[in-house]
């Protein structure tokens, strides 16, 4: 599988994508974004919000949990839970 991506699929931009836009004038902040862009990331859910983290695994073993389909990552959550008698 290839890393290049076709630039003829990306999406149009629209006048909406513009009136949310930051706007910028020789470095200056003219006006702010504003809209979904502007919230980085996914906000917290519950009491107990997971931890975003960097961490390296085994090729294979990441392809095992991806094979299993949707929901991989919190499946490979509850593998470490039960490994960590959490």
């Amino acid at each position: 599988m290839s890393d290049w991506i076709d630039p003829d699929d990306a999406p149009m931009l629209t006048a909406d994508f513009f009136a949310r836009a930051e706007i910028r004038e020789n470095g200056r902040l003219i006006r702010p974004a504003n809209g979904t862009l502007t919230r980085p990331g996914r906000p917290p859910v519950g009491d107990a919000p997971k931890q975003q983290v960097s961490l390296r695994l085994d090729r294979e073993v990441v392809a095992w949990f991806r094979a299993q389909g949707a929901g991989w990552q919190t499946r490979m959550n509850e593998a470490l839970r039960q490994k960590a008698g959490l």
